[in-house]
């Protein structure tokens, strides 16, 4: 593995250097702006595919080559790079910032698993429902270098419970039932235990035993280093899967939940300004029963892989075994020890609501919303109004009581920092340069018209297609990168062959956050991969019927409530008219 690594870190300069020469005669050969922008591309997609530069660097490629091209001028790009988006990003993570300060994270989730049951199967459901739930308004990353310890600390104490449960049924098959025996009894097995380890190291000769001596049950050793058991193994196995991919789903219910959403939603605002059906209302409402589906799936798909098909023993048990008391305390201790809850963590949670109750009223799309009040203004505050109001908030409100001597906000600018992800600011920026640029120099339009003989092909079947691309591409190149590789080019299909765009951008932006099958697919997958419970064909095996899964699950909301509720049955009024056809 290290000489991999060595080799792969020889190759990323020649990548680099070779890439760019490799690829100059698209634009020296077709002398078009087309080629031009197909060149820069191309050129970043090999880049974020094999990740030879920081994806924030490669980001930059547009600013410095668009220029150089003659595609758009420099104040033109440096304008796209910074839009609505990176104001939402701004006060979201601001709440993020003050809900990990001051622990309110470790407190949901320790109280819904506490809530939800302490055996394995319902233990896996309430750490999943847990990390779902903060990762549709933390980052996935975050959830799960948060939550993950947690797991950590009670796998561990499940281990320590496995084997004192094991000892203390050996004592009762060996008969240990009075105090004042227990001593001897307990040299005596362990000389035993010696004779036979000398035995099997071929020191000394076993030793003839008395016939009854065979009854005595010794310890089986252990399964896998540190597992005592296969059972053991696969549980490990299974919570750490449910962690990662838990955190992944949960994201894609909130329009802030995850980068890719956010691209989404910009590259709708920027492209489309009249399409007014995408707010945080709708896209809770379209993506919240997903979210339910999937997890309630593969919670059932990984307990089966890793726990049995014995779901009534997880769902209708009520006698607690060892385990389940051990992982009961341990779980208790760690709540008792947050002590109760702070004037922190009740404002930020307060906050925390208020933002989301503003998102959800500011037009609804069934009512009139919060945003109705201003007539002369339509259109003018967006979700992005409300975060930075509320993130403001956060610098204003005292964190202690008020005190004469020392003023503290609940976060300060370096807490600000530390959380704020620039990379993804500067990436998404990227994407959005390179879409402005695609547009202007027609290379996606000439995309679409060669795309356009899908269009003979049942819409469904184009948009399964695109889920299914999507899908690959993404487990090993950036979720941010992909998405924004894809916008610029299924968006002006979507209208060559007369289809709502949002029927084939809603899908495909959902599925690119399905990156289950390695390690290196996205960073809440190496987190839990680094803890050494899982192996990559562990990941691969699980990965793959998560994905089908997830891809089924979008399909079906498309097909289902996500028609009625978007009309994505109809060519819109907001979209180009290119082709007179419809869904």
């Amino acid at each position: 593995m290290r000489r991999l690594r060595c080799s792969w870190s020889s190759l990323k300069p020649l990548i680099i250097i070779i890439s760019p020469l490799a690829l100059l005669p698209l634009p020296l050969v077709i002398r078009k702006k087309e080629a031009e922008c197909a060149y820069i591309l191309i050129l970043m997609a090999v880049y974020w595919m094999t990740e030879v530069l920081p994806l924030s660097v490669t980001a930059l490629l547009p600013a410095l080559l668009f220029p150089i091209f003659g595609i758009m001028k420099s104040s033109q790009v440096a304008s796209v790079y910074f839009k609505d988006f990176h104001l939402l990003l701004l006060g979201v993570i601001c709440l993020a910032t003050s809900i990990e300060k001051w622990g309110l994270h470790r407190r949901i989730a320790l109280r819904l698993v506490t809530g939800l049951g302490v055996n394995p199967g319902m233990l896996m459901l309430g750490f999943m429902v847990g990390c779902a739930f903060l990762s549709m308004w933390l980052s996935n990353t975050s959830t799960v270098a948060m939550v993950m310890p947690i797991v950590e600390a009670v796998i561990q104490q499940v281990l320590n419970a496995s084997e004192e449960a094991r000892k203390d049924h050996k004592g009762a098959l060996n008969g240990i039932s009075n105090p004042a025996l227990q001593l001897e009894d307990i040299e005596a097995q362990h000389d035993q235990s010696e004779n036979i380890k000398s035995i099997e190291a071929g020191i000394t000769e076993p030793v003839q035993t008395a016939p009854e001596e065979p009854e005595t049950v010794k310890a089986p050793p252990p399964y896998n280093g540190k597992y005592r058991t296969r059972e053991d193994h696969m549980m490990c196995k299974g919570l750490s899967l449910c962690i990662a991919y838990s955190s992944s789903i949960g994201g894609l219910t909130t329009l802030s939940g995850t980068s890719t959403n956010l691209i989404f939603a910009e590259y709708i605002y920027q492209y489309y300004p009249d399409c007014t059906v995408i707010n945080f209302g709708n896209w809770f409402v379209l993506c919240l029963p997903i979210c339910i589906i999937m997890l309630i799936l593969s919670w059932i798909y990984l307990h089966w892989m890793y726990l049995g098909s014995n779901f009534r023993a997880s769902l209708c048990s009520r006698q607690r075994s060892e385990k389940e008391k051990h992982t009961a305390r341990v779980l208790r201790d760690q709540y008792s020890s947050l002590g109760p809850i702070s004037w922190q963590e009740i404002i930020t949670m307060i906050i925390f609501i208020l933002m989301a109750v503003l998102w959800f009223t500011r037009n609804p799309g069934f009512m009139p919303g919060w945003s109705s009040l201003f007539p002369d203004y339509p259109g003018y505050a967006t979700d992005a109004t409300v975060a930075l109001l509320l993130g403001f908030m956060f610098f204003i409100i005292p964190a202690h009581k008020p005190n004469a001597e020392r003023y503290e906000a609940l976060i300060t600018w370096k807490d600000f920092q530390a959380c704020m992800p620039w990379e993804i600011s500067l990436l998404v920026g990227g994407g959005f340069a390179l879409a402005e640029g695609t547009k202007i120099s027609g290379l996606s339009t000439w995309v679409a018209e060669l795309l356009t003989p899908l269009g003979s092909l049942p819409p469904l079947a184009t948009v399964t297609i695109a889920c299914l691309i999507v899908t690959s591409i993404t487990e090993v190149a950036s979720n941010a990168a992909t998405m924004t590789i894809f916008l610029p080019i299924l968006a002006p299909l979507a209208e060559a062959i007369g289809v709502n765009p949002l029927y084939m951008l809603i899908p495909t932006a959902l599925c690119v956050s399905f990156s289950f099958l390695l390690p290196v697919s996205n960073p809440p997958n190496a987190i839990v991969f680094t803890y050494g419970h899982l192996t990559s064909m562990d990941m691969v095996k699980a990965g793959l019927g998560v994905n089908v899964i997830g891809v089924l699950t979008v399909i079906l909301a498309l097909t289902t409530w996500g028609t009625p509720l978007l009309n994505l049955d109809t060519y819109p009024d907001w979209a180009p008219i290119v082709n007179g056809t419809g869904v």
